[in-house]
């Protein structure tokens, strides 16, 4: 089934640059759900910060568009973006606990 953004999508993306202890899991976070996306933000332990995110295509890329920029006090070096169909998520976008706990 498709909605008006096109079939459902799954982006995983790794971002990497200031990320972490910058408030950026919180930009993710309301940037994901403003635009009605399902998944979830966390801290990897190797100083990046994981989204995984679903919805309509058009959507997702609208995300990734905003991941690329940041939060004003971080700094984003590069997003490596993977796509992949979407597999049925949880409703909802939500901060995991990763390895940095601090935002």
């Amino acid at each position: 089934m498709s909605g008006p953004g096109g079939p459902p999508a799954r982006l995983d993306a790794r971002v990497r640059g200031r990320v972490q202890g910058v408030g950026y899991r919180v930009f993710a976070l309301r940037e994901a759900m403003n635009l009605g996306l399902d998944g979830f933000v966390a801290n990897e332990p190797d100083g990046s910060v994981r989204v995984v995110a679903e919805g309509p295509r058009a959507d997702l890329d609208s995300l990734l568009d905003r991941l690329e920029q940041g939060p004003p006090a971080g700094f984003v070096d590069r997003v490596i973006a993977r796509w992949e169909p979407a597999r049925g998520l949880a409703p909802g976008f939500r901060i995991a606990s990763g390895a940095h706990r601090g935002d």
